[in-house]
């Protein structure tokens, strides 16, 4: 008995030890902490119930019968953040470079089963060179399994990806897949192909930064949803994300005791968009205003920034925030901000999470660019997104809401629930100026005439009180009672119950 347990220890020994001192001083060195390290961090201290800690690769070939090492690369089980139950694998780049071998695989698919099973989420620490060339087609078939169970954890479970090391090749295809990505700065890359293969094919000479880091895919590709300064502070955003998240589809999102009186006013709001129209103004003011004591996780913060969106809290209750940003291309929608916003819309509707608008959006962004580019196709993913959702849904309009973009942004006639205006809304099929150009277009001495033309549009049409008539609005308010009216909202949805046609699925318009 006793050599068998001095055996357990030796090899427990092994696995903790991953790589052994030099590759850890080695990743220390480049200002990373270790597979352990960042689970020590990421989840409640003595949490963590580790799995497969002994499990090795099973390849014979180029001598790596040889070289082994328990854990064979990655950590994984299962721990708390904040007392909730998460699941955990994070990879060990001291250990045959994180790269991923069929055992490896196999670690990983079983935390996503049991995940799945129990209903509780998953978070993958990524940190891996890829996959493992001396098993060949077993490594491949071990990231297929993988984006199998992504896929059918999709909408059970919230899937987080935290990128802390290279992630390349097939490897980036697990994370696309997973509901957020986020980053470290300087020290994680995403990218299909590497530099190398880039310059063989394009003749492009491209750094690892520039093609694949954390500033790309939080600037230009959107694939990555924050990025953070370093691993600790990046795991200790994960946690203050995760407080918001259910643990699945199967529960609503979590309550937190309300310390922010939900009845509060803000009587700066009634002064925050400018008489001037035609001038902008930050559409953040108002969000950190009303949620509960100004804490507002964004998502995608530099990404098509003309439209935001993250999670907050309203009376202690997670809510999903959309909003138009009236300080960038003027609060358009175009491709990126439709892409943004409908996929994140989709999550919220996933997970329960009622759904909160803030409407100041004078139409879609013209121009050749984005008619080529299917802004047809790519608005309709937003309009889509809003009119299947059936959690609770708020809108609030508190300027300009023209054309068809009214209509995608989470309108009555897309099932909004409740839906307000301030008395600044103008709610139209164009602004003043373009719909007089039209209307009188023919008409002798237009020019002369035009500005009483546009006062005349502008008293008739304008403003709330038309789409108040006709039930489109239910409450035009003061601004200063927004964040009271909204609690008040959410507490009369809270056991809405909405039914649909049966379907095997939809058919978004990718």
């Amino acid at each position: 008995m006793q050599d068998v347990l001095k055996k357990l220890e030796k090899r427990r020994e092994a696995a903790r030890l991953g790589g052994g001192v030099k590759r850890t001083e080695a990743q220390h060195h480049k200002g990373k902490l270790t597979a352990r390290e960042r689970l020590d961090v990421l989840l409640d201290p003595d949490s963590f119930e580790e799995w497969d800690m002994l499990v090795e690769h099973r390849c014979t070939d180029f001598e790596m019968g040889k070289n082994k090492i328990p854990g064979d690369g990655v950590v994984t089980g299962y721990g708390t953040i904040d007392g909730r139950t998460v699941f955990v694998f994070s990879q060990d780049f001291t250990v045959f470079g994180g790269s991923l071998s069929e055992a490896h695989a196999e670690k990983i698919a079983k935390v996503m089963d049991r995940a799945v099973q129990v209903g509780v989420p998953i978070i993958g620490l990524n940190d891996s060179g890829g996959a493992r060339i001396q098993e060949g087609v077993d490594s491949l078939a071990g990231y297929a399994t993988l984006f199998q169970r992504n896929v059918l954890a999709s909408g059970v479970i919230p899937q987080i990806s935290v990128i802390m090391g290279p992630c390349a090749g097939g490897a980036v295809y697990s994370p696309a897949m997973t509901d957020f990505i986020f980053m470290v700065k300087h020290s994680s890359h995403m990218f299909v192909t590497g530099p190398d293969v880039v310059k063989t094919v394009t003749h492009e000479t491209v750094t690892h930064e520039d093609l694949g880091g954390a500033l790309i895919h939080t600037t230009k590709s959107g694939v990555a949803d924050a990025a953070f300064e370093n691993d600790i502070e990046t795991l200790l955003e994960v946690r203050r994300f995760f407080t918001f998240l259910p643990l699945s589809n199967r529960e609503k999102p979590p309550i937190r005791e309300a310390v922010d009186d939900p009845r509060r006013l803000t009587e700066s709001l009634d002064r925050l968009v400018p008489q001037d129209s035609a001038k902008g103004y930050n559409m953040k003011d108002l969000i950190y205003k009303i949620v509960d004591e100004g804490d507002f996780f964004e998502l995608q913060r530099d990404y098509a920034a003309n439209i935001i969106i993250g999670l907050a809290r309203m009376e202690g209750q997670t809510v999903g925030i959309i909003a138009n940003q009236p300080l960038v291309l003027a609060g358009c929608l175009d491709i990126d901000s439709s892409r943004k916003a409908a996929r994140f819309v989709r999550f919220c509707d996933c997970f329960n999470i009622p759904l909160v608008t803030f409407v100041d959006v004078p139409g879609f962004l013209p121009g050749t660019a984005q008619e080529v580019g299917g802004i047809i196709k790519h608005g309709a993913k937003l309009l889509f997104a809003f009119a299947e959702a059936t959690v609770p849904k708020i809108t609030v309009i508190t300027r300009k809401a023209y054309g068809g973009a009214y209509d995608v942004m989470s309108s009555k006639h897309l099932r909004g629930d409740v839906n307000f205006a301030w008395p600044s809304a103008e709610i139209a099929v164009m602004g003043p100026k373009g719909a007089v150009e039209i209307l009188y277009r023919k008409t002798p001495d237009h020019n002369a005439t035009s500005n009483v033309h546009i006062d005349e549009y502008r008293d008739r049409f304008a403003n709330p009180f038309v789409a108040a008539s006709r039930g489109y609005i239910d409450d035009i308010i003061m601004p200063h009672t927004t964040r009271s009216r909204i609690c008040r909202s959410l507490q009369m949805l809270k056991n809405k119950i909405i039914e649909t046609p049966w379907k095997k699925h939809d058919n978004i318009p990718l």
